[in-house]
Order: C-alpha cells, then sequence, then structure tokens
C-alpha cells in the first residue's frame, strides 16, 4: 500500500451491538476494495478481521481488527470492533484512535442496547458518526421503523440519506434522497437507474425537507435562500452535509445488505465525501511543564504518536498498534517514550490488514500502522521527539469487576500461567490478576463471564496450560465484642534445659479494624522480664493471621500484657511466644468472637424502568439501598451498600434483569458483622483449618 498523505486518510471505528454484522460489512468493504478476491463468513471462520482461533470458534469478534483500504484515492482505515459488552475494553481502545464511527443497526433488531452504547461511546471522544442499517434483504425488514427508532433514540438530526426500493417484500433497490434519483440492483451490487416507484414519493418529500432545512442553517445566506423558496443545488446539499456531519449537525442514514454487498459501495463513498480527514480534527497533550501542546495532527509539526492497542499473539509476534498525532514517522526513528520517560528505538513500520503485515516507508500524521517488539512501550503510552516531548494521556477503558478465583489444573504449572497471563494482559487492559494472600488464592478480574471464559481459552489455546475458574473466596476478617482475661502457660520438659513461659493477658476490642491487633504492656515488678515482650509481640502476630474461629485474619484486638512468670534458666523467647498463643486463642475465643464480612459501596447505573427489579434485586442479595440520582444520560443511578459475598454472579443478573442496559461498579467500604447464618456456614466449612491449631 501507498504513502497517503494526511488529507487522504479517514479513520473509522465500526460500532453496534453484537451480532449487528459490523465485520460482515467489513468484510464487504475489503471485498469491494480489492484487498480480498473473496468474501468470507463469520459462520465459515474466514473473513479478515476475525482471524483469532477464538473468534473463528465462537463466531463473533473478541478483538479490534484493523483494515485499510484503498477507496477514490483515500485511505480508510476501517477498525472493526466487538459489539458485545464483555469485550467493551477493544471498542474503547479503538474509537480513542478514531476520527469518525458507522454505527451498525441491524434492520431486523433495530436500536438495540449495543446501538446506544455505541452512540454513548461516540459521545466521549466527539466522533462524527454515521448509521448504516444492515439485513435490509430480509423481507419482513422495515427501514422506516428504524428511522422512527434512530430518531426516537437520539433526536431530530438523524437524517436518512437514502431509502430503499421494496417490490413483493423483497429489497431491489434504493433512492437517493439528495439527487432524488433510483437505482436497481441486478446482480448482488450492480445496479441500474430506475424510476422512483408512486409509493416512495411521499416519504421521499418528507426525508429531503428534513434535509433541506438542516442544510439551510449551516448558514446564513443558505437559510435566506430556503425562506426564498430557492433551490439549492446536489453539490450544495452534499458540501452542506459534510460540514453538518463533521460538527455533528446531523447523523446520516444510509442501509444494505452487507451480505450481497449492497449498500457499501454507497457507504465507502460516503465516508470519503463526508467523514472529515484528521487534520480536521483537534489533538492536544501536555509538554513538560503541563502547558497545553495542539499536535491536531500536522505533519509539519515535530513527531509523535500514541500507542492505541497491543497485539500480543505467540504466533503473530508482538505489535504496537500507534496512531501518529503530528509529523511523519519513519523506520528506524528513535522516539522518547514519554509515559516510561526512556528512549524507543522503531524498526520497521508496518500496515496491519487483520492478521497480515506489509511494511510501508513512512507514516503521515493522522495514520495508523503498527511497531513490532518495542522494548518498553505498552497500550496508551506517548511517543515524540526528546525535543518537543508531548503526553496525550491516559486510555479511559471500562474497569473490571467481575471476578473469580484460579486454580492451575497441573500445579506444576503455575509459571507458565503467570506468564500466559502477563502476556495477555499487555493487549488486554480490561483484565486484572489480583494476588490476596490473605486467602490463598489468586483472582481474575474482567468484564464479565464470557470475557474470563475467553481468557482461560486463550491460556489453553496460546500457551498449553489450563486453568479451572472458581467463586472467589470472600476475605472475611475476625475480631471480638467482649472482654476476656486468660492465662497462657507453656512448660515443656525433657533431657537438659526444659521451656518455659507464662503470660496473663486482657483481650478487648481496640476499636481500629484497619490494624490486626494493638499490643500494650502493664507489667510490674519484672515477672516478665522486658527482653520477653517482643516474643509476646511476635506471637500475636503470628495468631492474628489465621483467627481461632475460622482461620480468617484477625482485626481489632486489643492485647495486653499485665503479668506472668519465668524461669531463670528455662525461659525463652520461643517459649514465651508458644504462651502467648495459648493465652490468645484461648482469651480471643471468650471475648465473644464474631466474624466480619466486607461491604462495599456499589452504583448501579440502569435505565428508569428497570430501577425497580435492580432495587429489589439489591434487597435480596441483602443489600441497603443509599438514594436514587439521575444521570446526565437519563439513566437512573443507584446507590447501596451490598455484602461483598453476594456479588457473586452480579454481571449476568444485571444484564438479564435491563437487557445489557444496566452497568455497576463498586469500592470497598468497610467491615461488619456478619449475620448469624453465614457465620455458622463459614465457620463450618472452615473447620478442618482451625482443628490443627485447637489442638
Amino acid at each position: 500500500m501507498k504513502v497517503y498523505r494526511t488529507d487522504k486518510i479517514r479513520n473509522v471505528v465500526l460500532l453496534g451491538h453484537g451480532g449487528s454484522g459490523k465485520t460482515t460489512l467489513a468484510e464487504g468493504m475489503a471485498y469491494l476494495s480489492g484487498i480480498t478476491n473473496r468474501v468470507g463468513k463469520v459462520a465459515d471462520g474466514n473473513t479478515v478481521s476475525d482471524y483469532d482461533k477464538e473468534e473463528i470458534k465462537r463466531k463473533f469478534s473478541i478483538s479490534t481488527s484493523v483494515i485499510p483500504v484503498e477507496w477514490n484515492d483515500c485511505k480508510i482505515n476501517i477498525l472493526d470492533t466487538p459489539g458485545f459488552f464483555d469485550f467493551v475494553g477493544e471498542a474503547e481502545e479503538a474509537a480513542s484512535a478514531a476520527d469518525a464511527a458507522v454505527i451498525v443497526v441491524s434492520g431486523k433488531s433495530g436500536v438495540e442496547v449495543g446501538t446506544k452504547k455505541a452512540w454513548d461511546l461516540c459521545e466521549r471522544y466527539n466522533l462524527p458518526r454515521y448509521f448504516f442499517v444492515t439485513d435490509m434483504d430480509i423481507d419482513d425488514v422495515s427501514y422506516r421503523k428504524v428511522l422512527e427508532e434512530l430518531s426516537e433514540a437520539f433526536g431530530k438530526r438523524v437524517a436518512p440519506l437514502h431509502m430503499p426500493i421494496r417490490e413483493n417484500g423483497k429489497y431491489v433497490g434504493y433512492i437517493n434522497i439528495i439527487r432524488q434519483a433510483a437505482r436497481r440492483y441486478t446482480d448482488r451490487d450492480k445496479r441500474v437507474e430506475c424510476e422512483i416507484p408512486e409509493y416512495s414519493k411521499e416519504y421521499l418529500e418528507q426525508y429531503r425537507s428534513s434535509l433541506i432545512e438542516s442544510v439551510a442553517e449551516t448558514s446564513e445566506e443558505y437559510m435566506e435562500r430556503y425562506f426564498n423558496g430557492e433551490e439549492f443545488s446536489t453539490e450544495e446539499i452534499a458540501a452542506a452535509v459534510a460540514a453538518n456531519v463533521a460538527d455533528g449537525s446531523i447523523y446520516p442514514v444510509c442501509m444494505g445488505a452487507p451480505v450481497n454487498l449492497q449498500g457499501i459501495r454507497i457507504l465507502m463513498n460516503d465516508i470519503v465525501d463526508f467523514f472529515p480527514a484528521p487534520s480536521a480534527r483537534k489533538k492536544a497533550g501536555f509538554d513538560e511543564s503541563n502547558n497545553v501542546v495542539d499536535s491536531d495532527y500536522d505533519f509539519q509539526k515535530s513527531k509523535s504518536a500514541v500507542i492505541f492497542k497491543t497485539i500480543a499473539d505467540p504466533f503473530l509476534g508482538k505489535y504496537s498498534l500507534i496512531k501518529v498525532c503530528s509529523g511523519v514517522i519513519k523506520p528506524n526513528d528513535t522516539l522518547y517514550n514519554v509515559t516510561q520517560d526512556q528512549d524507543e528505538k522503531l524498526g520497521k513500520i508496518y500496515i496491519l490488514c487483520g492478521n497480515k503485515t506489509s511494511e510501508i516507508a513512512e507514516l503521515h500524521a493522522g495514520d495508523i500502522g503498527a511497531v513490532a517488539k518495542l522494548a518498553v512501550s505498552k497500550t496508551g503510552d506517548s511517543l515524540a521527539t526528546k525535543e518537543h516531548p508531548i503526553n496525550y494521556g491516559t486510555l479511559l477503558l471500562s474497569k473490571p469487576y467481575t471476578v473469580k478465583r484460579f486454580v492451575p489444573k497441573n500445579k506444576k504449572e503455575v509459571d507458565k500461567v503467570s506468564q500466559g497471563l502477563a502476556r495477555i494482559a499487555t493487549e488486554d487492559l480490561t483484565m486484572k490478576v489480583v494476588v490476596d494472600s490473605a486467602n490463598s488464592q489468586t483472582l481474575l478480574y474482567g468484564i464479565g463471564d464470557q470475557h474470563l471464559d475467553v481468557i482461560a481459552s486463550k491460556l489453553a489455546d496460546r500457551y498449553n496450560v489450563e486453568i479451572e475458574l472458581e467463586r472467589p473466596k470472600v476475605a472475611f476478617r475476625e475480631t471480638i465484642r467482649k472482654k476476656s482475661d486468660v492465662q497462657g502457660k507453656y512448660k515443656k520438659q525433657s533431657g537438659g534445659h526444659g521451656q518455659y513461659g507464662d503470660v496473663r493477658m486482657r483481650f478487648e476490642p481496640s476499636g481500629d479494624l484497619d490494624t490486626p491487633y494493638i499490643f500494650e504492656e502493664e507489667v510490674v515488678g519484672g515477672s516478665v522480664p522486658k527482653n520477653y515482650f517482643p516474643a509476646v509481640d511476635k506471637g500475636l502476630a503470628e495468631c492474628t493471621k489465621a483467627g481461632p474461629l475460622a482461620a480468617y485474619p484477625v482485626v481489632g484486638v486489643r492485647a495486653i500484657l499485665y503479668d506472668g512468670s519465668y524461669h531463670p534458666v528455662d525461659s525463652s523467647e520461643m517459649a514465651f511466644k508458644a504462651a502467648t498463643s495459648l493465652a490468645f486463642k484461648k482469651g480471643f475465643m471468650e471475648a465473644g468472637p464474631v466474624l466480619l464480612e466486607p461491604i462495599v459501596n456499589m452504583k448501579v447505573t440502569t435505565p428508569d424502568q428497570f430501577t425497580g427489579d435492580v432495587m429489589g434485586d439489591l434487597n435480596k442479595r441483602r443489600g441497603r439501598v443509599l438514594g436514587m440520582n439521575p444521570d446526565k444520560d437519563g439513566n437512573t443511578v443507584v446507590e447501596a451498600e451490598v455484602p461483598e459475598l453476594e456479588l457473586y454472579g452480579y454481571s449476568n443478573s444485571l444484564r438479564s434483569m435491563t437487557g445489557g442496559a444496566g452497568t455497576f461498579e463498586y469500592e470497598f467500604a468497610r467491615y461488619e458483622q456478619a449475620p448469624a447464618e453465614i457465620q455458622a456456614k463459614e465457620i463450618a466449612a472452615r473447620a478442618e483449618l482451625t482443628k490443627g491449631s485447637e489442638e
């Protein structure tokens, strides 16, 4: 592929609900532009963008793929994203690198939750957008109904540029609303001129009037002409639409049947004509003094780029996908990684098309390419020259809240599992591995259960190691509610020196649940020598790691050493540690021991119609609803305190209740005493862990 200047580049992200037809659309664009000589199918596992084993096996997109196509002397970088919510991080990365978006809507399903989420993502990055309605070849699809749904969801700025021609329920052609001309399909995407059907003229006039009204609002001159009843030329309308699309005044709608390549040629023409080049977009960062620096995709400014995605495939290799923000980047350039504060030597520069690479001589500002095997750079890092460092900030990605415990099937492969997860984590920033040493478990966080299943499957396919995903242990804590006064005496006699340690201690609640214990001494008269105080402290530290109630960590205990005795020969540090351990276990169990469970502050964002269901479900989970507030998007944010124990499986439940529209987040708040039935169940389940300490 040849090198393209900034004004000849279009970066377009395909967004939409899962199954709406994004990958099929991308495949059609690749075929019509001449990249492929056959049209692949998702069901057959032979598309350009869904090349990963997991995608082929599951029949849907999991990762974002880049497909650069040449059309009308322009380069269109197509970013095909997953539509399933578990892989939202991929769509967020792609949207950050795009300059415009095509929101794909299934004509059969209409506006879905994923359509609205795609819209929200466009709003976040202020992307010009264009709706493409697929599945027009299905007999009962109503384009008019989809338009009504789009207008209801996103306002009156939704403007159809085309409308379908149907005969006997079959999709046979389309009408260009701007040109007021009709075309009939003869074979796949081949078409011929035809008459506008009589039944279409009413809606054609309605749609065109709406479009002309939007065009008139672009300038005072046009508005005056509009009120004077003057007609606008086709060129004037097209130019006005392009201006309106770029500034978000109009959201055009087009339609087709990508499986038959119908409508794709129109879409690519409109992408070139209506979508802005990168140079028409703003791009700013910060210099070393935190001053704002405008790079604005100017190829004449110093070199800078952002890494928006990493591919770490054991077969394909490691590639960092970059978008050039200014200047012209060439092979063997040395750039400064502003985020990591290290120099980075670039090797060859590539263009990725699915999983195929081709070298390119240079990348101009606004273009998207890839660099292999960067030493220190990772997703979200900013690259620039050392003389003009620019930091473009971090990527805004969804945080993972769905968690499962994972265990290697083969215990000898713990290191291989860790290495495999570390490599997957370089390309998937919505995955997180957390070592929970308190509960002797390693936790895997993701966006949803399907996300975690895919990670486990990738480990097996790519790195030949298997893990089992299980319900995680909840980090309970143990504390006391009363006071106790006990003696702990350790006496052991054998040949030679014996062992002797004797402590008298009081235990009571400290009121500080962030600290395991507070040790105080009130020994009078040297009944326990000062040199044994550290041994008592060490004994307490060891005991509080696993309490006598259910072997959970202990918090909130004040231990007061006030008396005891010693033997001038047999006493030792070990003996006093052992005596402290005996005293602690006895004193703890006599001081009203209880289990504490973690409570989280939770925010659930849901459309208003599901608020009652969400609140009812939170109540079933022993949650306390604290309040409800509207957000800027017209949803309701339900705030509640919920026991962490009840959060397992919540992601699936919330999606089921809200049709996928609900989202949630939470953070640890505090520990509270668990209900008696929960305590009894936990103590019984962990009886084996405390048996040894009792003996």
